[in-house]
């Protein structure tokens, strides 16, 4: 059994080494979007005129391109911090089922967070590893002992 132990802490240390470097390319290409950002200033100050035989506003224009920024930037750094957090509760054993939701989500991040996300599912399914998960989980009891009234 202790070889079973040991052959999971190393494959729980390795996929929160994985979700780190993950937490960090995904952090990195969620700031991307903010390019749009700067299109939208552009365009939204007027700097880029528009055609004579056009009917669009390039302010118009501009907001839309605000908007898809943003909206990116937000989504894209959520998703880095729920990666961060699930590497952060692999190192921790907390939070099973948290760590197995956000690895469904990375599955989106094709191919890598794909793998990264069955080699999650894989290793926080074995019945060794949700023991590790639960050994280290608060106790939920309360401890009345203490509370109990004195004599006075």
């Amino acid at each position: 059994m202790g070889a079973l132990i040991d052959r999971d802490e190393e494959h729980l240390r390795l996929l929160k080494v994985t979700y780190y470097v993950l937490a960090g390319i995904s952090g990195l290409f969620s700031l991307f979007p903010l390019l749009w950002v700067g299109l939208a200033g552009i365009l939204m100050s007027g700097a880029i005129p528009a055609p004579s035989n056009s009917n669009g506003n390039p302010a118009r224009m501009g907001l839309v391109f605000l908007s898809f920024g943003i909206a990116a930037t937000i989504l894209g750094l959520t998703l880095t911090l729920l990666t961060f957090l699930v590497a952060r509760n692999l190192r921790d054993r907390r939070h099973r089922t948290f760590c197995m939701v956000i690895a469904g989500l990375c599955c989106l991040y094709v191919p890598w967070g794909t793998a990264i996300g069955v080699c999650a599912f894989i290793v926080l399914n074995r019945s060794t590893v949700k023991m590790l998960f639960d050994a280290t989980a608060p106790s939920q009891s309360i401890d009345h002992s203490s509370q109990a009234e004195r004599p006075s």
